[in-house]
């Protein structure tokens, strides 16, 4: 099926700017997954209240929906890198103003969700930025297996972030907002050394059109569009997360114990399988390989939703985060090579909506699905319900189906 080889003479190491742009995504993705544990104790052990615990979503959400298409346009007017720059050092600041208030016991959970409020701020207006300069930073050969070192960090980030927030915890939250803080200097400091390969984006005049070019690029790139609605529809259906409680307590009979690994077979098999994938290249039939994936990420959810056996359930969890790296790689490489760099922020910024949507969306179809139905019911429909989504995009979109290659000619930009 797959045609990849080993990564020879073509090292991912030799280049100095990717390298510090991986250390610059490590410390600031594990800063940021501490940070995320220690805000959530730290509210709940002031208010003992849910309610406010619902506030650190809401606090976050909002920036992500309301200013992700402003923050893409500044990606490709502005230079990235300074703007990486300045969202990190705000940031930093504000993991600064926490630990403050934590040590001086001035910590207010106003002030705590203020500060939070800052740092979604200023972490969506720099994602987009951050996201677009990977090809700049590698030739085009090089970018699936750069997207996978870079997905590596981020699980690696999502796996052994929060436990470590939580075991540092035991010595007082300004211990972790500290090491955050540090986390994050490091992370800026790394964004200063980087220098691009390729050269940076032609500025274009500020307007409504151009701040909404990214939406209009999508509509009228087939290959571009399916990979990002086979995203949106594959995660809304196929999200199985937000029905692992009751699977490990009502279903799977396990306690706490085996809730946390229910939780992070997905990333651990995401983790190993991006570790292949940065050493190796997928040389042809990329886009029927995305298909099957994702059509195999159905398949193990399926299983999963009729298991009753924890093991059983771990490897289909397992399987899941495998197939999902796979589709991923490849559905970021192919927007990253399809979209040209002067695009870039626009095109990170509509896809980042869609990522987050269908986050939110599929957590909430999930949960309504099985308050109507049961688990296991709303857990098989959305396997089926990914599986059949995977049909249909193959006869949508046959030429992604049937592309080899993940780098093609880029088009010029409208």
């Amino acid at each position: 099926m797959a045609s990849v080889h080993s990564d020879g003479g073509a090292s991912l190491l030799a280049h100095r700017s990717f390298v510090a742009f991986w250390l610059a995504r490590t410390c600031s993705g594990f800063g940021f997954q501490m940070l995320s544990i220690v805000v959530g104790w730290q509210i709940y052990a002031l208010t003992h209240s849910a309610f406010y615990l619902g506030l650190i979503g809401l606090v976050q959400f909002l920036p992500s929906v309301t200013l992700a298409l402003w923050a893409g346009h500044i990606a490709d007017q502005r230079d990235r890198r300074r703007v990486v720059l300045l969202g990190q050092l705000v940031e930093w600041l504000a993991i600064g103003a926490l630990t403050a208030v934590t040590v001086m016991h001035l910590a207010d959970v106003n002030i705590i969700l203020g500060l939070i409020f800052v740092i979604s701020v200023a972490k969506v207006m720099e994602a987009p930025s951050l996201q677009s300069m990977l090809p700049a930073l590698v030739p085009p050969a090089l970018l699936a297996r750069a997207t996978a070192a870079s997905a590596v960090s981020s699980q690696a980030a999502m796996i052994m972030g929060p436990a470590l927030g939580g075991l540092l915890y035991a010595f007082g939250a300004d211990v972790v907002y500290g090491l955050t803080a540090v986390l994050y200097l490091i992370s800026i400091a790394m964004v200063s050394r980087l220098r691009y390969e390729q050269a940076p984006p032609k500025r274009q005049p500020a307007s409504l059109a151009t701040l909404f070019a990214g939406v209009k690029f999508i509509r009228e790139r087939p290959d571009v569009l399916g990979v990002i609605s086979l995203d949106l529809f594959a995660v809304l259906l196929g999200g199985a997360t937000a029905l692992l409680p009751i699977y490990a307590h009502d279903i799977l009979h396990t306690g706490p114990w085996g809730l946390g690994l229910l939780r992070a077979a997905p990333a651990v098999g995401a983790l190993l399988v991006g570790f292949w994938l940065s050493r190796h290249s997928l040389e042809k039939n990329v886009g029927m390989i995305m298909f099957l994936c994702v059509a195999g990420f159905g398949v193990a959810t399926l299983v999963f939703a009729l298991s009753s056996n924890l093991w059983l359930s771990l490897i289909a969890l397992f399987a899941t985060g495998g197939f999902d790296m796979v589709s991923m790689v490849i559905r970021g490489a192919l927007v990253q090579l399809d979209t040209p760099n002067e695009m870039l922020g626009r095109v990170n910024a509509v896809n980042s909506i869609f990522i987050n949507t269908s986050n939110q969306l599929g957590e909430f179809e999930s949960g309504m699905l099985a308050a109507l139905l049961g688990a296991v019911p709303a857990a098989a429909i959305g396997g089926i319900g990914t599986l059949v989504v995977v049909g249909l995009w193959m006869r949508l979109f046959p030429s992604l189906r049937k592309r080899q290659r993940l780098e093609e000619p880029k088009p010029e930009a409208a």
